[in-house]
């Protein structure tokens, strides 16, 4: 049973006559609590979006030489930039989906809704995060292709060990790469997850209203 079939559920089932004479009282308080979490979500995703283009701006400051070293190892290649594209492209429509719930929350007059802008908001949340942390992964898998295929020190050094040390390279790599991982999931866990518990607390308390 997925979560709008439980609110479906949590809808119709009565709830103690006392709780009636709450609802006047927590609702706002609950919405206006709400409404402040998504909108600090949304502040984050922009923040984010303005980190990753400073990031990707930095080589353009560096010596010639850095980027010479740069353009010869990823060739310009399509994959690339296609990449970068639709990374920015998912943080656009990841902004734009918190904002729009954060619009939903601040106009909703009706628990419901409420709870289905929390629902909305955590799914986005999570899938976001998921998202980020698959293309982390992949990102820097690629980037270990491209820097062991096209740049010749590397190369010749790789070509030059044996396999044992092979083996030692590779696991040195998955290693990095788990950590690097982990580490983006310990951000997302301490920035998004303390909102999203927040939020939760939020819909916890909606279920116990008279609906």
């Amino acid at each position: 049973m997925d979560e709008l079939d439980i609110l479906k559920k949590d809808w119709n089932t009565t709830k103690p006559d006392h709780k009636k004479l709450t609802v006047n009282d927590i609702y706002p308080m609950l919405h206006k609590k709400s409404s402040s979490i998504v909108k600090t979500l949304f502040y984050i995703s922009i923040a984010e979006l303005v980190f990753w283009i400073i990031i990707n701006t930095i080589p353009y400051f560096c010596s010639a030489e850095y980027n010479a070293k740069l353009e010869a190892i990823y060739q310009n290649d399509a994959v690339v930039v296609a990449i970068t594209i639709f990374g920015y492209a998912i943080i656009a429509l990841f902004i734009y989906l918190l904002y729009k719930s954060y619009k939903s929350i601040s106009v909703t007059d009706s628990a419901k809704k409420l709870m289905e802008s929390i629902i909305r908001t955590r799914k986005v949340i999570k899938y976001y995060v998921l998202y980020n942390l698959i293309m982390a992964g992949t990102s820097i898998m690629i980037g270990f292709y491209y820097a062991i295929h096209n740049d010749p020190d590397i190369s010749n050094k790789l070509a030059a060990s044996g396999s044992s040390k092979m083996l030692l390279i590779i696991a040195f790599l998955i290693l990095f790469t788990s950590l690097f991982i982990f580490g983006i999931w310990l951000f997302y866990k301490l920035i998004y997850g303390l909102l999203l518990k927040r939020l939760n607390r939020n819909y916890t308390e909606l279920k116990k209203l008279e609906l």
